[in-house]
């Protein structure tokens, strides 16, 4: 082979290593180029899968969004689009203080300008944040705090705080006034100086009840209990309790057609004389003997209300113009309009009380005599369910009452289960004579019996014998 053929055969082949060259450059560029291409067609369909995943979530928002739907329609959405019932964690839950006050008791006191009209509160964010907004004053237990205290006097001397709060917390279970699990009563005051207290109560509702018991005995002394001065009835709510508590003889007599005037007293005679005298006739639900607030002494009248209504009429007929002492009894109705109500129309024998501390030659208020006598507040009916204990009572009153003259008979009426047994409490003794009934009058009025105070009457022969002994 010549040179030039040497040489025309090398530079055929130069030539095919560049063509060989450029087509392997234009393969790798090829390639690059469909590479991006084809990351650039997925970051681009990336993108609007993104976008159309936002648009169904704002579309889903939208149909969930109460705002967008009317009501009416809310039943025409497909079921398992209807989104789960959620529970009220905020609606109708009473303020702080407040949980004893219906909404429409809390909107009267708004409109009263007792509570603000507005108080913000935390609200809830999407995410489940609490967000508070500017801070203003929320309603609180303070609002309250006048109308759940109670002023009680008349306390024992040396209480404690601690023994007065486990008295009220007891006497509340006890009587069923309490209204949720608990003590009632948060807090106790005493002011040892001036012997009074204030009691705390953790409601509106259980501080009213608590006024019931007013005038309830506590180691010996008749608590008074009041509102404090600064209390201001709360709108939609009752000033006086609804209940009444057996036994307590409240210190306060309301206005009512029941309420009894009692003029003409000694200024002598205490609380304790006066209530024996009234409480002869039946148990006292509420009695108040009016003092001079200076001296603590008797003004000579007082008031009271017995816990059955119908004794007012014996007790008036009864009490209504006895002499006591150098002293006429006036008894009769306080209610206006009542005043005149005397029962001039009741034909019943009057009776003769006397107390001590009484002049002991005390007359009755017109009336006869009778060879029967009824002798009062000497016995309870607990004591005569017992057989033994019973006929002691009876051979003890045969034995005092022989004293004064013959015996004939004795009757001492008992309590039976599910029967009301009339004169229960009382006991009758008849004599021999007129003149031996009128002996012991004179001598076991106002004589001692358990501790207690005799108080004495006449009855009638014909009613004793028919064991009417009402």
């Amino acid at each position: 082979m010549s040179d030039f053929d040497e040489f025309e055969r090398q530079l055929s082949e130069n030539k095919q290593a560049e063509r060989d060259k450029e087509n392997r450059h234009h393969r790798r560029s090829s390639s690059r180029s469909r590479s991006r291409d084809r990351k650039r067609r997925s970051r681009d369909r990336d993108r609007r899968s993104r976008d159309r995943r936002g648009d169904s979530k704002d579309r889903r928002h939208r149909r969930s969004s109460p705002a967008n739907y009317p009501q009416d329609n809310a039943g025409s959405r497909s079921p398992h689009r209807e989104k789960k019932k959620k529970v009220k964690k905020y609606w109708d839950v009473p303020p702080p203080g407040f949980e004893h006050i219906s909404p429409m008791q809390y909107k009267a006191m708004q409109a009263a300008g007792q509570i603000p009209a507005t108080a913000l509160l935390p609200t809830m964010t999407p995410d489940g944040l609490a967000v508070t907004p500017t801070p203003v004053p929320v309603v609180g237990s303070q609002m309250t705090r006048q109308a759940r205290r109670l002023y009680v006097g008349n306390i024992p001397f040396g209480i404690t705080e601690e023994s007065m709060m486990d008295f009220f917390n007891a006497q509340m279970r006890l009587g069923g006034l309490t209204q949720a699990p608990g003590n009632p009563v948060l807090a106790v005051q005493i002011n040892q100086d001036k012997n009074f207290a204030f009691l705390e109560f953790r409601s509106v509702d259980e501080t009213t009840q608590a006024m019931a018991f007013d005038g309830i005995i506590f180691q010996g002394q008749s608590l008074k209990i009041r509102r404090p001065h600064d209390y201001q009835p709360l709108p939609g709510m009752s000033e006086n309790p609804s209940v009444y508590v057996p036994g307590v003889v409240s210190t306060v007599v309301p206005d009512s057609a029941h309420k009894l005037f009692i003029g003409g007293l000694p200024n002598y005679l205490n609380d304790d004389q006066v209530k024996e005298l009234l409480t002869s006739f039946g148990p006292l639900k509420a009695f108040n003997l009016v003092k001079d607030s200076a001296t603590g002494l008797s003004k000579g009248y007082a008031f009271c209300e017995y816990v059955d209504v119908n004794l007012n009429d014996q007790a008036i007929a009864g009490l209504n113009g006895m002499q006591l002492g150098d002293k006429k009894l006036l008894v009769q109705r306080a209610s206006v309009g009542s005043k005149n109500a005397t029962l001039t129309s009741i034909n019943q024998t009057p009776v003769t009380l006397q107390v001590p501390g009484l002049n002991s030659s005390v007359t009755q208020m017109g009336g006869l005599p009778t060879e029967i006598l009824c002798l009062m507040n000497m016995v309870a009916p607990e004591e005569l369910l017992d057989d033994e204990e019973y006929e002691e009572i009876v051979e003890d009153v045969r034995d005092e009452c022989s004293k004064y003259g013959q015996v004939k008979s004795i009757e001492i009426p008992r309590p039976v289960d599910g029967l009301e047994v009339p004169g229960t409490g009382k006991i009758f003794v008849e004599f021999m004579s007129v003149f031996d009934s009128q002996k012991a009058m004179q001598g076991l009025t106002g004589r001692k019996f358990a501790n207690r105070v005799v108080v004495t009457k006449y009855c009638d022969p014909d009613a004793y014998h028919r064991r009417d002994f009402w």
